[in-house]
């Protein structure tokens, strides 16, 4: 009896382990389904959500990349707001609209792979470096645009991307399936990410093996301020206009998404799948207590105790916990 007990209880707690996180996201949309079904649980309000993730999946992809290797990357923010500030400015100046989106993801490329060489050339701590390279982006985002928000004289194409449906559902909608599915395939099925995820296991191992990890760590950071670049530019493309902090609040949830989506991994690992879906519980969250009229400061409460059990969670799936 106390071993079939003994069964089922581990038998629980794989399943947990292997599907929690999924059965988080059914539970809270069941939640407000039942709360709110009238508004909550319909077609038109999770395309909606859909639209409203969008752009916390392609930033929480780039900051996936560079979790894989064991880091972090703290300019994500900064960078999405340059990548809107400097997609706006070349729109307004004439440049063909497809330059307008080129030259940031160029330059954000070249911003991304300084800070991958600074800290694997130098071993310095990838937190420090990030950080400080975030506040050199604030000063050139102060120095571009003045301090000032830029919308006068942007052409109507800039926003094409951010606002275009086809039918009924929103073109950011498709961007993100699409991102999903090449990074999924990328990390799951491709040498780039079994050696990401070989230097986030053990670097040391990794170097043995004959992995470049200097050249490997690049990458990632390079990727990650790439698609905080991107982020930026569809925001600004979304709105119409560029601000300057428009990237700031996408960091905390970038991350809250990883780690969401780390307990989504056998391995508790961060996972592209895993990302999509803490992207899909913050959203459905936000949405929700949004319209239960729940004050913003109790949805950042939320949101923080949110990363704190993820965390736990992690640490719990990967069995450092006593």
């Amino acid at each position: 009896m106390d071993k079939s007990k003994k069964n089922t209880g581990t038998n629980i707690k794989q399943i947990l382990h292997a599907y929690g996180t999924i059965i988080a996201l059914i539970a809270v949309i069941l939640l407000f389904s039942i709360i709110s079904p009238g508004s909550f649980f319909t077609l038109t309000n999770f395309i909606n959500i859909t639209r409203q993730i969008s752009l916390l999946v392609m930033i929480s992809i780039g900051a996936t990349m560079v979790m894989s290797i064991n880091e972090f990357d703290l300019s994500v923010g900064s960078m999405a707001s340059l990548g809107g500030i400097m997609a706006a400015l070349l729109a307004v100046n004439g440049m063909p609209m497809i330059l307008c989106f080129l030259i940031p993801i160029v330059i954000s490329f070249v911003i991304g792979w300084i800070n991958g060489w600074i800290v694997a050339k130098f071993r310095v701590l990838s937190f420090i470096t990030t950080l400080g390279m975030s506040t050199v982006l604030s000063g050139v985002i102060y120095r571009l645009s003045g301090g000032a928000t830029i919308f006068e004289n942007i052409p109507k194409s800039f926003s094409w991307l951010g606002t275009t449906r086809l039918g009924r559902i929103p073109l950011l909608s498709i961007l993100m399936i699409v991102a999903v599915v090449i990074f999924w395939y990328l990390m799951r099925h491709t040498a780039l990410g079994r050696k990401l995820y070989a230097i986030g296991g053990n670097e040391e191992t990794a170097k043995i093996s004959g992995i470049n990890v200097k050249k490997y760590k690049n990458i990632a950071f390079a990727i990650c301020a790439v698609m905080a670049c991107i982020t930026g530019m569809l925001i600004a493309s979304r709105v119409g206009s560029a601000n300057t902090t428009a990237g700031d609040g996408y960091f905390l949830q970038s991350y809250a998404a990883v780690f969401i989506g780390c307990t989504a991994s056998r391995k508790g690992v961060p996972n592209v799948a895993g990302t999509l879906i803490g992207a899909a519980i913050l959203g459905v969250l936000a949405n929700g207590l949004t319209m239960l009229q729940i004050p913003t400061y109790m949805q950042d409460i939320i949101t923080g105790g949110i990363i704190i059990f993820a965390v736990i969670a992690q640490k719990l799936g990967r069995g450092d916990s006593k």
